[in-house]
């Protein structure tokens, strides 16, 4: 690859790389994300510094992933022997293609789509954009291929330029971003052998995942000095079934469901209120019964669950939160299915039955609290779910365990239960009170002001990145017992979602997103904005990476 750029001015060199990026198909869940790896790899090796050093060009392969996918490293070392290293880090697959529809066979062709959307008088702004010039369509074009080849391109520029570095730069791209993190998950193990065998003082890590316009004609470029975290909480919800000629004394599973959907989705008063940032509501992602065929039968249960980003509240905050409004919405309920029944019989006539429409509400944590009471060895019967049901999406997975458990309640009582399941993302950003996040803040802003007046450029400096993000893993802010407070309520957390809480936090990198320019991320018209990708982000992140590597003592990590 390097034979094919090196002649190249750097801004045609990233482009170069983003088309060749581009038209591989890395979409999350297929060999593509292993075939994308092998393209950056192959790519690094080709730099004529990593021909003198190939050994500091390497792979990790992801523990029994069946597609085999793999993180992809390299080291380039300074001038001065120091350990003190910065971290490129980016993702290399995609979400799908299903949004392209009859353009899918060209998703991955910038060309062919710049020319489609010439044309495309359904969306003015789209049209604008295409004719220009100024743009390059496809999927993965934003999210986050242009990014991998601003990192790639920085990596060259400090292997034929070490005397600039007086620390090193440590690039790493990790699969899987797009659903289970697995890739940046299964890299903390290496980051943390790199830094215990090789003495490695990690200062900051930056990754590029994309920016883009907050609101019509905004003209600010974002930098981000955290993440938002996530959790995703689940409602079980079991009811009364009944024959559909009987269904006036069931409890329908689906109408809980609705009611907490309605008081859940996209309810602000839920969501953090933090001054200056964009602080997202929780977002239903699904609800659904368990009924697996046609019959006269109401539901006996139901799922349901939902996105929840986390910026400084805490997992028992969310928690109570979610119980509280479930308490409301099971209320609510009672009397709605009580009126209806008692409407029903003075319509029909009917005598009154003995019938209970008290619905429970209750923690997974406090669920298994109360079974063992009873003793029912949770423990035992979760493991058995697990192993059993080893293949299923570890969200269903984690809905069987609860199920399970649901079933050995001997009253049968129609109950929601609220408990997490995969993905967690921690939250984290830099504290003003501490004094390194204090002077990381204070560097950054500096070099913002600085580059605002050279390029006339407007940035802003936020504390979340407001979508999710691989830099959520590189450090932890939760105490231990805010990540005890998670894992009790996280149906067998240890071999579902086996996070390795202590090598986070003995990492503690801070992660800083830079990101490359666009719009419309994970639409079908996503694409990169080429002057300020291609032209002015490498520079800039060069211009960070040489002030974190000179102030690097007064920046106490």
């Amino acid at each position: 690859m390097y034979r094919e750029i090196y002649n190249l001015g750097e801004a045609e060199k990233i482009e170069e790389l983003t088309r060749r990026l581009v038209s591989i198909n890395s979409i999350n869940g297929t060999v593509g994300e292993v075939e994308v790896a092998d393209f950056i790899k192959e790519t690094l090796l080709s730099f004529p510094y990593f021909l003198q050093h190939p050994f500091q060009v390497w792979e990790q392969q992801i523990p029994n992933d069946p597609l085999g996918r793999k993180n992809i490293f390299a080291f380039v070392r300074g001038k001065d022997e120091s350990k003190e290293t910065i971290i490129y880090h980016s993702h290399l697959d995609t979400v799908g293609i299903e949004d392209y529809c009859s353009m899918k066979e060209n998703a991955f062709h910038p060309d062919a789509l710049v020319e489609f959307f010439k044309t495309f008088e359904y969306d003015k702004e789209v049209q604008r954009d295409a004719q220009s010039g100024d743009w390059l369509f496809g999927r993965g074009a934003l999210d986050m291929q242009s990014g991998i080849a601003v990192h790639l391109a920085n990596v060259l520029h400090f292997s034929e330029n070490p005397d600039e570095l007086t620390g090193n730069i440590l690039f790493m791209v990790n699969p899987d971003e797009e659903s289970q993190h697995k890739g940046i998950i299964t890299a903390i193990s290496e980051l943390n052998r790199l830094k215990e065998e090789h003495g490695l003082s990690f200062k900051a890590a930056i990754n590029d995942d994309f920016i883009t316009p907050l609101y019509d004609n905004d003209p600010h470029r974002y930098i981000y000095t955290g993440s938002a975290g996530k959790l995703l909480p689940c409602f079980y919800i079991y009811g009364r079934e009944a024959h559909v000629g009987d269904t006036l004394t069931g409890i329908d599973p689906n109408f809980i469901a609705s009611e907490i959907t309605t008081r859940v989705h996209n309810n602000l008063e839920l969501a953090e209120n933090i001054e200056g940032e964009l602080v997202l509501p929780p977002t239903c992602l699904y609800q659904r019964d368990t009924k697996e065929i046609y019959n006269v039968q109401t539901a006996a249960s139901s799922h349901l669950y939902f996105n929840y980003f986390i910026y400084k509240a805490t997992t028992k905050e969310i928690m109570d939160k979610l119980l509280n409004v479930a308490t409301e919405a099971c209320i609510k309920t009672e009397q709605v299915l009580f009126k209806h029944y008692l409407d029903f019989l003075k319509r029909t006539g009917l005598p009154q039955r003995t019938l209970s429409w008290n619905i429970e509400v209750t923690s997974l944590g406090d669920f298994i609290d109360e079974l063992e009471s009873l003793g029912v060895n949770t423990a035992e019967v979760s493991k058995n779910v697990t192993v059993e049901n080893g293949q299923l999406d570890p969200r269903m997975l984690c809905f069987k365990i609860v199920e399970a458990l649901q079933k050995l309640d001997p009253n049968k009582k129609p109950r929601v239960i609220i408990f997490f399941a995969p993905p967690y993302l921690p939250h984290n950003y830099l504290n003003p009170e501490n004094e390194g996040d204090a002077k990381l803040e204070e560097m950054l802003r500096e070099v913002l002001d600085d580059f605002a007046v050279e390029t006339n450029e407007k940035f802003a400096l936020k504390k979340f990145f407001p979508y999710l993000s691989d830099g959520s893993f590189l450090s932890l802010h939760e105490t231990d017992e805010e990540i005890l407070s998670l894992v009790k309520n996280f149906p067998e957390w240890d071999s579902v979602y086996p996070l390795p809480v202590k090598e986070i936090r003995s990492l503690n990198i801070p992660s800083i997103n830079i990101g490359v320019y666009g719009k419309d991320g994970h639409k079908w018209t996503e694409r990169i904005y080429k002057p300020y990708t291609f032209g002015i982000l490498p520079k800039l992140i060069r211009k960070v990476t040489h002030n974190l590597l000179k102030k690097s003592e007064e920046i106490l990590v």
